[in-house]
């Protein structure tokens, strides 16, 4: 090979490479991200490109037409634009901000213990209030139990007035129902009620006492007995019986014992010890005529209806 030969390869290799290092120089200068075929431009990422995929630059090697003479001149690389985020910056606080995070702060902790000490109050009322219910109980119960003491007191106080039977001693088969007090105290009679029936024994009678009137008749004057004391409150004889009975043949049978005369009444009195409005007080009593051929009787008969007190 010639000199000639060497002169014109030199000078091809110039003409060559002198566009390659133009562009080169341009994209240093400019600014002007392009591709070279020994250097790969960087790819910045930023939140709003994450999202897509990495797109790398292409190869020169894999661009066709990139090894020829010509190939560096037709070569147009793809602009891309790249935002960088820039990081936050911390604000530093003021001084009112500061006034008002404390006094935030204070209001919490105070309102804190607030709470706590409400709470408190809460279970000291509810302690203080278990008390006094169980103080109003014992009260009560203590009450209560007086009550019932006052109440067996005046029980055991007040008068009692029991039915008996005597025997008249002026007239003979004649018979005299007395009211009689067994208490302790004064007891006075307001009114009394008496009623005779015939049946054939005791069971026939009515369940409960029946009366004629509704009301029991007060007496004239009204009787007051001292403990001890009594008093007639009715009188029967032998020669009563006839005006009692309806017919003779009625008559014949309370004889024989067939049919039975019974006389039952109640005694109503009240309690001088107590309250003028408190209720009154009964005794209810019930006899049976015994009819003989000379001589008759008179006793105390009856179920508990008949023969009850109050």
């Amino acid at each position: 090979m010639g000199l000639k030969d060497l002169a014109r390869i030199a000078v091809l290799l110039t003409i060559s490479l002198t566009p390659l290092a133009a562009s080169t120089q341009s994209s240093g200068q400019g600014g002007d991200h392009r591709p070279s075929a020994t250097h790969k431009p960087p790819v910045v990422s930023s939140s709003s490109d994450a999202s897509l995929p990495d797109q790398s630059s292409p190869n020169p090697s894999e661009i066709p037409g990139i090894g020829s003479e010509g190939g560096l001149h037709n070569y147009q690389p793809t602009p891309r634009v790249t935002v960088a985020t820039p990081p936050p910056t911390q604000i530093p606080w003021t001084v009112p901000q500061m006034i008002t995070w404390g006094a935030n702060l204070v209001l919490v902790v105070l309102g804190y213990v607030g709470i706590v000490k409400a709470i408190s109050l809460l279970k000291k009322i509810e302690r203080q209030t278990a008390y006094a219910e169980a103080a109003a109980e014992a009260a009560s119960a203590s009450a209560q139990a007086a009550l019932l003491n006052a109440q067996s007191f005046i029980h055991s106080e007040r008068p009692w007035i029991l039915i008996t039977v005597e025997p008249s001693r002026s007239l003979e088969n004649s018979f005299t129902i007395m009211a009689t007090n067994r208490g302790r105290t004064p007891g006075r009679i307001t009114a009394t009620v008496e009623r005779t029936r015939i049946a054939i024994d005791e069971r026939r009678l009515p369940k409960t006492p029946e009366y004629k009137r509704e009301e029991p008749n007060a007496p004239l004057v009204p009787i007051i007995l001292v403990p001890g004391e009594s008093t007639p409150i009715k009188s029967f004889c032998r020669d009563d019986v006839k005006a009692l009975c309806d017919s003779e043949e009625r008559f014949k049978r309370i004889e024989t014992w067939e049919e039975k005369l019974y006389l039952y009444g109640k005694v109503v009195y009240k309690d001088l010890i107590s309250p003028p409005d408190a209720e009154d007080h009964e005794t209810n009593w019930c006899c049976w005529y015994i009819h003989g051929r000379q001589n008759s009787g008179l006793v105390i008969s009856g179920t508990l209806e008949y023969n009850s007190h109050t």
